[in-house]
């Protein structure tokens, strides 16, 4: 009974043991097919999530590609939506100008057809005209007809008359109109040479009297400027130099002024000193000839220039000496006398001046049958004080007579000369005969322009033969002496005659005035009206 006890305990045992194994390794297989089974579960989880993410990847291409497509299709709606506009907006425009035109078409076809009626109108007038006009001639014919019977009747009557026929009526008719004709024309001939005259003598005392003045002119301008001629424009910028340095240091070491105009291939040197004006003509030409213009150059060719116009004062002041035929004049004096080739006085040359005076003064000594040395030396050196007298006050003649007596020249000479315009009494021969050799330098024909004194006389003149003609307030002369404005009283003269007064004056002035060009004449006439208002 034990035994089978035990025997059932072991075999309960071992069917539990065998349950418990069965059930291990059942468990223990399980376990492995679970595992499997999660990681085939993670597998997939794995590759559903891959599959996700392509999903929306490929999602928001899908999103990115439509917002594009939708923006440019929005873009083409938006320029389609445009042009559609613009092509509604031209349509209108065109309709708007195609209304435009069919009315301006439909005015000009009535315009057209109104004109058409008009021709029409004017057309049967015209051949309601010509009709008539078809009559006209016929008559105008038919009298023309009966004219020419007249005229034969009455010329076979004439002939016989006349015992003439009708070739020698002709002949004699035309000798007499070719007798006639060669009176006429011989008197419109003679009539005409005589007034051309007239006109030639006038247009040429005017012609000859502008070029007097246009020579005074430039006498004038030769006197304040010198031309400088340039081979080609070029030099105008380089005279300049950059930034206007070249023209400064010119104009700086010469002391002219120097105008870079619009005149071509010329310079203008301007300056009321000639000595001056002939350095910087004579250091420009140098420049211009060297081809180098630069401060440093500048400055070596003016220094040059001064030298030579220095030795050609002192040549010219020695070569008046040797054609006087004096000696002993002092070097400074000799100088100063050189000087004075640059100086002008009234147009004159004051060089040439003061030998034309010792020339003069020596041959009015001698005539006298005096020493003709004295009168020639106070001659020459008379107007030596206008060679400093921009340097010295007073006046020329006493600036002259104190240098003749600093540089050692007799007492008589030095009187003569101060009183050779008659700032100081003339107490000696030799004063007299060189106020009067002077005299004669001036006054002979050609030698000086015109003085300030005749030429104030002469528009006082011009205004006072303005103001004897009746009806005259006032004269004026303007444009020195080229123009006259004249007022006339309002209620003397009228509008018809101002211009009667104007020929009539013009007229008077060319008769009886000497005056160089021409003078236009300017009748004013000036009514004013006033009132008050209290």
């Amino acid at each position: 009974m034990g035994e089978s006890w035990i025997g059932w305990l072991v075999g309960a045992v071992l069917v539990v043991g065998a349950a418990l194994a069965a059930g291990a390794l059942g468990y223990f297989w399980g376990r492995q097919g679970l595992a499997r089974q999660l990681e085939e579960a993670l597998a997939e989880r794995e590759r559903l999530e891959r599959l996700r993410r392509e999903a929306e990847r490929r999602w928001q291409e899908t999103e990115r590609r439509l917002r594009g497509r939708e923006a440019e299709a929005r873009a083409k709606y938006e320029e389609v939506r445009r042009a559609y506009e613009d092509l509604e907006r031209r349509w209108q425009e065109a309709e708007g100008r195609l209304k435009g035109r069919e009315e301006k078409l439909e005015q000009i076809e009535a315009r057209l057809l109104r004109r058409e009626e008009r021709l029409e109108q004017k057309a049967a007038e015209l051949q309601r005209v010509e009709r008539a006009l078809a009559a006209d001639r016929q008559r105008l014919a038919d009298l023309i007809a009966q004219g020419e019977e007249l005229l034969e009747s009455e010329r076979r009557r004439l002939e016989e008359l006349a015992g003439l026929t009708q070739e020698e009526a002709r002949e004699e008719l035309l000798r007499r109109v070719e007798e006639e004709a060669e009176r006429f024309y011989a008197r419109k001939v003679r009539e005409i040479k005589e007034r051309y005259e007239r006109e030639a003598e006038r247009e040429a005392r005017k012609i000859l009297a502008t070029a007097i003045q246009r020579y005074a002119a430039d006498e004038v301008e030769r006197a304040t400027v010198s031309l400088v001629p340039l081979p080609d424009n070029e030099f105008k910028g380089r005279i300049i130099g950059r930034e206007g340095r070249n023209i400064r240091t010119f104009e700086a070491l010469t002391g002219v002024d120097v105008l870079v105009d619009d005149t071509p291939d010329t310079v203008v040197l301007s300056c009321f000193n000639p000595v001056r004006r002939e350095v910087a003509r004579i250091a420009m030409q140098n420049l211009v000839e060297d081809g180098r213009i630069h401060p440093a150059q500048i400055k070596k060719q003016v220094d040059q220039a001064k030298e030579q116009v220095e030795k050609a004062i002192k040549e010219a002041g020695e070569r008046a000496v040797m054609e006087a035929g004096l000696q002993g004049v002092h070097p400074e004096l000799v100088k100063l006398l050189g000087r004075l080739k640059f100086r002008t006085s009234y147009g004159q040359n004051q060089l040439q001046h003061s030998l034309e005076v010792c020339f003069l003064a020596g041959m009015l000594a001698a005539e006298l049958g005096l020493d003709p040395t004295p009168a020639k030396r106070a001659g020459l050196l008379h107007d030596i004080g206008k060679a400093v007298d921009h340097k010295v006050e007073g006046s020329h003649s006493l600036i002259s007579a104190e240098l003749a007596w600093r540089y050692g020249e007799s007492e008589e000479i030095v009187h003569a000369i101060a009183a050779h315009n008659e700032e100081v009494e003339a107490q000696s021969v030799l004063a007299v005969l060189l106020q009067a050799a002077d005299t004669l330098s001036a006054a002979r024909p050609g030698a000086r322009q015109e003085t300030f004194e005749a030429y104030i006389q002469r528009l006082q003149a011009l205004e006072e033969l303005c103001k004897s003609f009746p009806g005259v307030a006032e004269a004026y002369a303007v444009q020195a002496g080229r123009e006259v404005r004249v007022m006339v009283k309002p209620d003397e003269v009228h509008d018809d005659l101002a211009a009667k007064l104007a020929y009539e004056i013009a007229r008077t002035i060319e008769e009886e005035l000497d005056y160089p060009g021409e003078i236009k004449v300017h009748v004013i006439r000036s009514v004013e009206f006033a009132e008050r208002a209290r």
